[in-house]
């Protein structure tokens, strides 16, 4: 029986309680790692980009295959191993440090590291949403689930800048562990009982993976939510990457501005995400999206124009503006994208959107650092700027734009009656 409130349901509670945890882990390292490859490494902007593609780039490698073991995984077991692990790399951060050993090869490894876990604790977790708190519930359960996380940017990186200030970077870096141990005691807790992965001997793990890009990119309205979601991430990434350097090393801002200029972004997906489901129901699912993209995305051109005084408010209200947009999406695209795809497959969806989404990150991380190096940072704030004004495009030219309601539930995807070939 379908639950009218996702909040009824104790598992639901219980992961959110763990997926807060994680963020404040996710968000504080977020500041911390680059902040000591800058400060104590000497970090060139291109290094920097190289930290950055880095902890994207494992969704690039194995995010499509994650996906087809993800279905094939009891999600809990996963969710706690993902955790352990982060909690274990992000420690060897401050013990090296104490050591006197630090280097960015290591920085490097733990953020690839961090990455690969990153891969599974994602897909893992929106696939099992749905099955936690029913179908008709996941509006409600992703407008919570993205506004915790907006939270958490603006509490985390808040938190993540105001640690290194006043204890060093290494401290942060190890709270960002022990946020991420808890997580994994929290999801212990979980007492739902999945059903056995129906994957095994069944298909070939590259015939599964086909399916879940054949159910992505031949559907117009995913392909379309795809394809505004990358470019809002590309554009993103290519300006968070550069802002540490622009904040310590040109304009000569603390870590704590830094902090907050990013805890601002987090107030604008908080927003985004809390508007989400009245302004659907008022103006449509679909069509809110097209248009508030078309409304909110040119306020990106905003964001290259930081700089001390006025214009450190000028640029955060443009970053506020973009990621009011990106809290929107978040909730209502992941809704519509859970709505469009079968119990068995949302392994593969989700890891097809992630392999996409956060590819994106990676890819921007590297062109961020080789355009800094090559035409200086304020050029490279202009690209990311000028993605984030045109992400709306993909969306609004698509069969979205005109959907009023969301899907009903999607039937089981057939099974293969071939028979099953060697992996």
């Amino acid at each position: 029986m379908l639950l009218e409130s996702p909040w009824r349901t104790a598992d639901f509670r219980t992961l959110f309680a763990a997926t807060a945890l994680s963020q404040l882990g996710t968000n504080v390292s977020y500041v911390a790692v680059p902040l000591i490859a800058v400060a104590a490494l000497d970090a060139s902007p291109g290094q920097v980009g190289a930290l950055a593609t880095l902890s994207t780039l494992a969704f690039l490698l194995i995010g499509l295959p994650a996906g087809a073991w993800v279905d094939r995984m009891r999600h809990r077991r996963l969710l706690v191993l993902a955790d352990l692990a982060r909690a274990l790399s992000f420690a060897s951060v401050p013990l090296a440090w104490w050591l006197d050993a630090l280097t960015l090869g290591q920085l490097y490894a733990v953020v690839l590291l961090n990455g690969c876990a990153s891969v599974f604790f994602d897909v893992a977790s929106q696939s099992t949403l749905p099955q936690l708190v029913g179908r008709e519930a996941l509006v409600q359960a992703n407008a919570a689930v993205v506004s915790l996380q907006a939270v958490s940017n603006v509490a985390g990186r808040g938190a993540g800048g105001g640690l290194v200030q006043l204890l060093g970077a290494p401290v942060a870096v190890l709270c960002a562990a022990a946020g991420y141990l808890a997580s994994a005691l929290q999801l212990t807790a979980i007492r739902h009982k999945e059903a056995s992965p129906g994957f095994r001997g069944r298909s070939s793990l590259r015939r599964q993976v086909a399916e879940g890009l054949r159910h992505v990119f031949g559907n117009p309205e995913l392909r379309a939510l795809a394809s505004t979601a990358a470019l809002t991430n590309l554009g993103s990434q290519i300006v968070n990457t550069m802002l540490p350097i622009l904040f310590v090393r040109e304009l000569r801002l603390s870590a704590g501005v830094l902090g907050l200029y990013w805890a601002a972004g987090g107030v604008g997906l908080l927003l985004g995400a809390r508007c989400a489901r009245p302004l659907a129901r008022r103006i449509g699912h679909g069509r809110i999206l097209g248009l508030a993209g078309a409304v909110l995305a040119p306020a990106g051109l905003l964001v290259p124009l930081i700089g001390r005084g006025p214009w450190l408010w000028i640029a955060g209200a443009g970053w506020i503006l973009a990621m009011f947009k990106t809290g929107m999406d978040n909730v209502l695209g992941v809704s519509l994208r859970q709505r469009m795809t079968a119990d068995d497959l949302l392994g593969r969806m989700n890891a097809t959107f992630r392999f996409v989404l956060t590819g994106a990150l990676a890819v921007g991380a590297a062109v961020s650092g080789l355009i800094g190096e090559l035409a200086g940072v304020r050029a490279t704030l202009w690209v990311g700027g000028a993605l984030l004004a045109v992400s709306f495009l993909p969306v609004f030219l698509s069969p979205v734009r005109t959907r009023r309601e969301l899907p009903q539930q999607q039937a089981p995807a057939p099974s293969p009656v071939r028979k099953a070939a060697p992996q």
